[in-house]
């Protein structure tokens, strides 16, 4: 049985990857991809929407399909306040995977961050947490939620603190404990989220940087 997509932030350094790796992989039959601007990507099994994320309601009958790939996500520095990212980060995020679950979409895969916990002091991973927590109560029949480390690879938006940072993190052995902020490719991020939507796994999880590499196996 071939299945279609749903996706989100497919202009992004894990979403075009989650996206190549849609488009050549026989189990998917369609990918619809909902973005701000236009990939210029052409495939017969590729449906793009242009939209506006504040008028959803103009585009919401169009997410209906089998899996939703949530990548959504910006930065403090490209939407120039927390108020501003949370919008992207939080509200349309949750936003499209309310309007999946309402169209029957059963199988929800979201990209969220390390230590994302709604307790948290600092406030992008308190509001990663507050959206692992409200797309929980959605009660997907599955749902699984990747906490990557800090992604290295290809972005359209150069982020040369990170790309440093990353580097030096590279340079630190597997130390235990500090497996959240190894620095981890968009590649193997993309590709164990298209996994994870194919395995036996019913219900919800969490899959921290050390179980992500379960899916090379």
């Amino acid at each position: 049985m071939r299945h279609s997509a749903i996706l989100i932030g497919a202009t992004g350094l894990v979403g075009s990857e989650i996206l190549n790796y849609a488009l050549n992989d026989e189990r998917f039959s369609k990918i619809k991809i909902f973005v701000r601007r236009t990939t210029g990507i052409s495939d017969p099994k590729l449906e793009e929407f242009v939209v506006d994320f504040e008028r959803l309601g103009e585009w919401r009958n169009q997410i209906t399909g089998d899996v939703l790939f949530s990548a959504l996500g910006t930065t403090l520095n490209q939407s120039g306040t927390r108020e501003a990212q949370r919008v992207v980060d939080y509200d349309y995020q949750l936003r499209v995977a309310q309007a999946a679950k309402i169209n029957g979409i059963n199988n929800c895969v979201l990209v969220s961050a390390p230590n994302a916990d709604t307790k948290s002091r600092l406030a992008y991973t308190k509001m990663k947490g507050d959206l692992e927590r409200d797309v929980m109560k959605l009660s997907f029949p599955k749902a699984t939620f990747i906490r990557p480390g800090l992604l290295k690879g290809p972005r359209i938006q150069k982020r040369l603190l990170e790309h440093n940072v990353a580097f030096i993190l590279s340079l630190i052995p597997t130390i235990p404990g500090l497996e959240s902020i190894k620095p981890v490719s968009g590649k193997l991020v993309a590709y164990a989220c298209i996994e994870s939507a194919f395995d036996s796994f019913q219900g919800q999880r969490i899959l921290n940087p050390k179980d992500i590499l379960q899916f090379l196996k």
